[in-house]
Order: C-alpha cells, then sequence, then structure tokens
C-alpha cells in the first residue's frame, strides 16, 4: 500500500443545540480521517460495515465536494484514492455529510495549493450543505454560530465550552430531509419570538461559561423538537432522567435521531454509563467537545 500523501481529520458535530436553530454548531470529540493517496482513477475504501453502500467512486460526496472546489477555481484536480476511518455513526444527527464535505474542502485545498481562508472554506461547506450549522463547526471546530441567507456568511466562535457530553444513538437511521420534513412551513410570530429569546439568552450563558442556564434554554426550543420527538424513543423519559442525573440539559442533536446531553465535565462516562443501562434501545457515547475543527498531517 503507498504511504499516503496527508491524512485529513475532521470532527463530528451536533447542531442547533435546541433553540439555535440551523446556526449553532459544536464540533465534538469523534473524528472521521482521510488517508489521501496517489492513484489513476478515483476509489473510496470505508473501514467498517457501517459505510458499506455509500459510493466508492467519483460519485462519493467528499470526491464531489473536491471537484466542486477544483472548478469554483478553474482547476483540474488529478484522481487519488481514499482511505476512510471514522468513529461518527452515519445519518443519526452527528454531521456525517457535512463531515464529508469539511474533507473534501480541505483535501481540494492541500492538493491545488488554494490558500483558503477559514471564512472561505465555510463559505463554499455551507453552499454545498444549504445550511452553515454543522460544516462551520466541522471546519472551525469549538462551538460556531453562523448567519447563512442567501449565500452571506456570517460565522463567529464563542468561547471554547467546558463540558462534557453524552451522545444517544439509536439503530435507526433518520434521513436529514425526512426529519426536515416534519417540520411546519411557518411559525406564528409569537413563537418565533419565544424561540429567538430562548437562542440569545443559551448563546449568551454559553460565552459567560454558565452551562446551567445554558442547558436550561437548550430545553425550550420551539422551531424542531416537539415536531421530531415523536421519532426519538422514550424523549421524555430521557429528559426527565437526565435531569435527575444532574446533567444541564439534553436535545436533539442536529435533524436527529440522537439525543445531545450536556453534562458537567469529567462525569460524561458515568453518565453515559447510567443512560445506556436505563435506556438499552440507544448506546451511549461520552465525549466532549472539540477545541480544533478539521486538519491536515503530513508525515515528516
Amino acid at each position: 500500500m503507498k504511504k499516503p500523501l496527508f491524512t485529513v481529520a475532521v470532527p463530528a458535530t451536533t447542531a442547533n443545540l435546541g433553540p439555535g436553530y440551523d446556526s449553532v454548531g459544536m464540533a465534538l470529540s469523534l473524528y472521521m480521517t482521510v488517508d489521501v493517496t496517489e492513484a489513476v482513477e478515483w476509489s473510496v475504501h470505508y473501514e467498517g460495515e457501517e459505510y458499506t453502500g455509500l459510493p466508492t467512486d467519483d460519485k462519493n460526496l467528499i470526491v464531489q465536494t473536491i471537484q466542486d472546489v477544483a472548478g469554483r477555481y478553474g482547476k483540474e484536480v488529478q484522481p487519488h484514492a481514499l482511505h476512510i476511518a471514522s468513529d461518527i455513526p452515519l445519518g443519526k444527527g452527528l454531521g456525517s455529510s457535512a463531515t464529508a464535505i469539511a474533507a473534501g474542502i480541505e483535501i481540494a485545498n492541500e492538493l491545488l495549493g488554494l490558500s483558503l481562508t477559514p471564512q472561505e472554506k465555510v463559505q463554499i461547506g455551507s453552499e454545498n450543505e444549504g445550511h452553515a450549522d454543522n460544516v462551520a463547526a466541522a471546519l472551525l471546530g469549538g462551538v460556531t454560530v453562523a448567519y447563512f441567507v442567501e449565500n452571506e456568511l456570517e460565522v463567529i466562535q464563542l468561547p471554547q465550552p467546558v463540558i462534557g457530553v453524552v451522545i444517544l444513538v439509536p439503530p435507526n437511521v433518520l434521513k436529514t430531509s425526512e426529519s426536515r420534513g416534519l417540520l411546519p412551513r411557518e411559525l406564528p410570530h409569537s413563537a418565533a419570538s419565544t424561540g429567538n429569546a430562548a437562542s440569545n439568552v443559551m448563546l449568551t450563558a454559553i460565552s459567560l461559561g454558565d452551562w446551567q442556564l445554558a442547558g436550561k434554554m437548550m430545553e425550550k426550543d420551539v422551531f424542531h423538537e416537539q415536531y421530531r420527538k415523536p421519532l426519538l424513543k422514550d424523549f421524555d423519559h430521557i429528559r426527565t432522567f437526565c435531569h435527575e442525573l444532574g446533567a444541564y440539559g439534553m436535545t436533539v442533536s442536529g435533524a436527529g435521531p440522537s439525543l445531545f446531553v450536556a453534562v458537567k465535565e469529567g462525569l460524561q462516562e458515568e453518565i453515559a454509563k447510567q443512560l445506556e443501562e436505563e435506556f438499552p434501545y440507544y448506546r451511549a457515547v461520552a465525549a466532549t467537545p472539540s477545541s480544533i475543527g478539521s486538519t491536515i498531517k503530513k508525515d515528516a
């Protein structure tokens, strides 16, 4: 096997954090790594059975993103082989598609010597993804807040959160398109105002490191949770149990079906074990926020 030219690592993400719908993302300490090797044609190899069925040629999302970036700058990119290992569950609301897009952007940037700025990377990723929350966090790391409307992008990073994280991952897959189809086309002005207030307070609390308040606001979403939770087994029981365990808050991870639980730093392993024992339908994954986004490593 040829030695890779370089390796790209991209973190998983959780989006929304409740009322921060389509704008807030958090990078997590679960990663996809892509070894990039010279080849005569595009080929993609995934480790693990979970990714069986994904395209392994130039129809793959990572390859399509590489070619899209090249086309934007009037360049051609030679075929390469991609070898992928991932801790990120597929189709479970942890930004697997945004992770692939971020990886494609980083690979194109490296292969073509584009020297893209972080803002340019997030702009391309948001246009490809259709929204900025996951892809901004995947590329930049930490907690990101993005405004992306009609291709106008503004994105900021909040201070690194000092929390532990538990992700409850069910066995079923839920397509983002299916989950979005559950949402109403419109909300009453009063409901939107309530959701906006919850989001504002949540983000201010995160900035101040007040996760007690941030977790409380996470659970006051009006934009999507109530419409999606009927598909999420034991949702209300899990939230109640999380409160009993002293968690800061629990909400849907992205579009679901996984659940995001914010806990006191250092307690994530213990609380994950308790949640999995109480709700064996779910696999509980202990993690932390990732302070860094996508990175490239070259062997010396």
